[in-house]
């Protein structure tokens, strides 16, 4: 599982081929050194060492994108472009209005700057700082940081997390922030009564009086096919819905055929319910997934947002980490009684111990009945926990990762 500290750090080897930005934000962020260049004999060259790969690996971290640019002499320099990170009210801010407008979640999915954040999240002109090692620094940018800016042009222009990473947030975290969002906004969304659609159980529809004989079984398809597309219909279910519940079946189906099991038939309603729901990352962001979700939380009886976040404990761990969300208990003396002084020795704090729970203000142990640690986490005095990474037998380590 990707950590929030591994998440807000990313380094590209090797970067798309070409000079030029090809998408209206890549230009702007190009745009924005340029406007403090005072030398255009100096952006031409850094185009050519931009085009002849003088740009070594580019390392991007909040408020700063860094790589060692190969110049005239033998050793390359270091070269950076700094871009000032937001806060956190800054942050809390831009992805509210990613949440409640779904165009701009819609492109932001897609791979798009929305146009309606353009003006928050590209550096205005003058907004990029270079930096680099060489001696040239009397009227920035020099050609090594004006190549990096270029080279960087193509990052964004295939992965506009990276202009966000840049911000401050990582592409996992912010994912995991829209959805919690999300959930909020789609339970206002809420109907009051579900539509009622008619039909009769299954078991009654094929049950008869005399069965005729059975035919003789087909061998098992080598892997699940793909369900049909099912047509838009104003009275019934959205059919991208549908089809990820087909899958969903077809997957489960195969397994009985070749194994004579059904991987999912021990799981309670609320389980599988849980399970559908964290079959992918961004579920529960895009208006159809969205649907989905109120669906699965409306027949199990729960909210839009205790299933995003039962979802979220599923990516952690599966049934075992849904079990540590909704179970708590009273651990015995031992591994629980030692896991404060290792925390306190390890400089993570102190801890209050609750059951089988270890709280500060914003992180969260819990004990799992198998002795594995699972971390949470939650803004500052809300109680709001949330799960946040895979479960470790060392408490540090669970909480470090």
């Amino acid at each position: 599982m990707i950590t929030a500290r591994d998440d807000r750090r990313r380094t590209f080897e090797t970067v798309p081929a070409g000079v030029e930005a090809v998408t209206w934000w890549g230009r702007a962020w190009v745009a924005a050194l340029e406007a403090r260049a005072h030398d255009a004999a100096r952006l031409a060259r850094g185009r050519t060492y931009a085009t002849e790969g003088h740009v070594e690996a580019v390392t991007v971290t909040p408020g700063r994108i860094v790589a060692y640019v190969r110049g005239s002499r033998a050793r390359p320099y270091r070269t950076e472009l700094s871009l000032a990170a937001f806060a956190d009210d800054a942050w809390a801010e831009l992805l509210e209005a990613v949440a409640a407008d779904p165009s701009a979640l819609a492109a932001l999915l897609e791979r798009e700057v929305p146009q309606s954040l353009a003006r928050t999240i590209l550096p205005g002109a003058g907004e990029l700082v270079p930096r680099c090692s060489c001696p040239d620094t009397a009227r920035p940018p020099c050609k090594h940081a004006a190549a990096l800016c270029y080279r960087a042009a193509r990052l964004l222009d295939q992965d506009p997390f990276v202009l966000l990473l840049l911000r401050g947030r990582g592409e996992r975290e912010l994912l995991d922030e829209l959805a919690r969002r999300n959930a909020a906004h789609a339970a206002r969304e809420q109907p009051d009564t579900a539509p009622d659609f008619p039909g009769v159980p299954a078991r009654a529809a094929v049950a008869r009086a005399v069965l005729p004989p059975l035919p003789a079984p087909l061998a098992p398809p080598p892997a699940v096919g793909l369900p049909p597309g099912y047509p838009a219909d104003p009275g019934a279910p959205d059919p991208l819905a549908l089809d990820q519940l087909a899958t969903d079946a077809a997957a489960r189906a195969l397994a009985l055929l070749t194994t004579g099991a059904d991987p999912t038939g021990h799981l309670t309603l609320w389980q599988d319910a849980v399970r559908l729901a964290s079959a992918h990352h961004t579920a529960g962001l895009t208006g159809p997934a969205r649907g989905l979700y109120r669906d699965l939380a409306r027949a199990t009886g729960r909210s839009t947002t205790e299933l995003a976040r039962a979802a979220a404990a599923w990516r952690q761990g599966g049934l075992p980490a849904l079990t540590v969300l909704d179970e708590p208990w009273d651990p015995p003396a031992g591994p629980f009684d030692r896991a404060r002084p290792a925390l306190l020795a390890a400089g993570l704090g102190t801890f209050r111990p609750e059951r089988n729970r270890l709280t500060d203000r914003t992180r969260q142990l819990r004990l799992s009945r198998e002795g594995l640690w699972y971390a949470y986490e939650s803004r500052a005095d809300d109680e709001d926990w949330w799960p946040a990474a895979a479960p470790s037998p060392d408490p540090v380590t669970a909480l470090s990762r």
